[in-house]
């Protein structure tokens, strides 16, 4: 048996997401199963090395999960051959600097979105890797949910006819770190530090709708900063300078209006974290992270409108679930195999650097539309 080793240094992955998502369901979980299995003679097996700030946490982690390669000496671990491909999951500010200097180092790049805090530099990082000849790509994990892969199905065999509209709703309540813990890091209420909804989450909706409903062509949102004061991981109150809430709508070339509100402040009381409804001329959708449900037009009931008595239809009992068609694997595992599938053999990887430069491009078209209360449009990158 042949083994592809790929060295991947882990930057950034004591945080949540990183620990999680990327290591522990993802790497960790890849390794475990014997690696990503080219054909019966052929294994691809990541050997990671975790990079941090603090040496402790990093020791823990590790030892967590059987490894032994961890440091704290980022440039050290950058001139070591033994590591081809760099992957950064710091906090937004961090990622431009770090990512720059392992792309000088002719190290491979996977970087977490959103890639940098605004587009000029996004879109530096793309044209380096470029002119550096590494290959390169953005976690654009949203896309190989269940649910969305589920949607996808049904927009490829043209269930919904023409699509007319889509609507996202994203969030869930997140303490403020007084009495109950917050579930998310300080530094996110923090505009200085790259925190903020609106950079955060424009990124994730640029590329979920660019891929599944066509390329966004103008935005006007509406920010909000709905609670100013929040305590951070010492239990310390501080100042909130992030945006907590995001109310944008999206106008795509081909016609289709999405509207889509986020954010942190808000209790939930539907199917999921994220539900997105999809409306076409001949059916419609409801999707969540892992589950669909669909109605047609031939089982859309004739709602009538009165207020003067409970209504007649439970409009819950019309909508049907879309059946799996495969077992679904972790969503950030999934797009790690795929991208090391592209370092090793090659194949092809659509999920670059540029389009990740298309997601910190639409959160300051948000941004700015926020700032001017206008409808802004999207210019395309020059790559």
């Amino acid at each position: 048996m042949k083994t592809h080793r790929v060295g991947i240094i882990m930057n950034g992955v004591t945080g949540r997401m990183g620990a999680n998502q990327h290591l522990a369901r993802s790497i960790v979980a890849i390794m475990k199963q014997g690696g990503i299995k080219i054909n019966d003679s052929e294994t691809i097996m990541p050997d990671p090395i975790l990079v941090g700030r603090n040496a402790a946490k990093l020791e823990q982690l590790a030892g967590q999960h059987g490894l032994k390669a961890w440091t704290t000496d980022l440039q050290a671990v950058l001139k070591n051959s033994d590591y081809s491909v760099y992957f950064d999951a710091q906090t937004t500010d961090r990622r431009f600097t770090a990512a720059q200097q392992a792309i000088a180092a002719g190290k491979h790049i996977y970087c977490e979105k959103p890639v940098a805090t605004n587009s000029r530099e996004a879109v530096e990082l793309f044209r380096l890797a470029n002119r550096k000849g590494v290959k390169n790509a953005v976690v654009q994990d949203k896309l190989f949910l269940p649910g969305m892969l589920k949607l996808k199905q049904l927009l490829d065999t043209g269930f919904f006819g023409r699509i007319l509209s889509v609507r996202g709703e994203f969030g869930y309540w997140v303490f403020d770190g007084e009495v109950i813990a917050a579930q998310r890091p300080s530094w996110n209420y923090r505009k200085e530090d790259g925190g903020g909804i609106i950079l955060d989450m424009l990124c994730h909706w640029r590329y979920l709708i660019d891929n599944l409903f066509g390329p966004v062509a103008a935005v006007s949102c509406l920010g909000a900063m709905h609670l100013p004061q929040r305590f951070n991981e010492a239990g310390k109150a501080y100042k909130c300078t992030a945006d907590d809430a995001a109310y944008a709508t999206f106008e795509l070339a081909n016609g289709v209006i999405c509207q889509f509100n986020s954010s942190w402040t808000v209790r939930v009381r539907r199917d999921d974290l994220l539900t997105l409804q999809v409306d076409g001329t001949q059916g419609s959708a409801v999707v969540g992270l892992r589950h669909c449900v669909i109605q047609q037009m031939n089982s859309t009931p004739r709602a009538v409108w009165n207020p003067d008595i409970d209504s007649p239809l439970n409009h819950f009992n019309s909508w049907s679930d879309v059946p799996a068609q495969q077992v679904f694997d972790n969503a950030f595992k999934y797009q790690w195999e795929l991208f090391l599938r592209h370092v090793v053999l090659d194949e092809p990887f659509r999920w670059n650097l540029l389009e990740g430069a298309k997601g910190v491009q639409l959160a300051e078209a948000g941004l700015e539309s926020w700032r001017k209360r206008a409808w802004v449009k999207l210019q395309a990158i020059k790559a």
